[in-house]
Formats: C-alpha cells, structure tokens, sequence
C-alpha cells in the first residue's frame, strides 16, 4: 500500500479522453494485487497517460478511470504485451464481468479546499 495521500486526478486542460473500467471479481483473486501494482507502474510509461482513479464499492465494483492526452496512448496500453497478458488472465481466473467505455473529456475543473496537501 502506497504511503502517498489518496487525491483525485486534477483536471485537465481539454480535450483528452478516459478509459472507464467497471468490474465484478471473482473469489480467487491470487496474483491479483501484484499484476494490478505491476500494471500501475507500467502504464506510467505510456506517452500521454495523465493518471487514474478507482475506487472500489462494498458490495464488489470496482471502476478505474485512467486519463490520457489522445487516443493513441489508449491504443498503446491497449496493445501493450503485459497487459494482454493480465486481461487474458482476469478473463480466465479474476472478473465474472467486465466493461469498458472510451470517452473525449470536452469539459474538466477541479476544487481543492485551502490547507489540504
């Protein structure tokens, strides 16, 4: 677990775009945490990648937003071999389903109160 504060991804100046990931587990999540920190490092690497977001719900959703310039960084990630890799596996052992929704942010602004880090 990170020691870093948990802050949204500041806006953006648009246009930019999203890849929205919504998913339910399955019980066996063995291996999961490590390829999902494996995963956060390497899209880190991906030209254009402006952040994520994710939380997850007590009942089991989870959804990640990551931020990205332009669809080509998405395109990137997607074809990255590592995480063809971890999809095939949540496909086959982590995710009784799964959706994703690409999307062009055309308005972003944040809020931060005075004080806090």
């Amino acid at each position: 677990m990170s020691d870093q504060p948990i802050t949204p991804v500041p806006a953006h100046e648009p246009p930019y775009y999203v890849a929205v990931f919504t998913s339910l587990r399955t019980p066996d999540a063995s291996g999961y945490d490590e390829t999902a920190t494996r995963l956060g490092e390497l899209v880190q690497e991906i030209p254009g990648y402006l952040g994520e977001d994710s939380a997850r719900t007590p009942g089991g959703l989870a959804v990640t937003v990551a931020y990205f310039r332009d669809l080509a960084g998405i395109e990137q990630w997607r074809r990255h071999a590592e995480h063809r890799a971890a999809k095939e596996r949540g496909r086959r052992q982590w995710y009784d389903r799964y959706s994703v929704h690409i999307a062009r942010v055309e308005q972003s602004h944040s809020f931060r109160r005075t004080g806090t880090p």
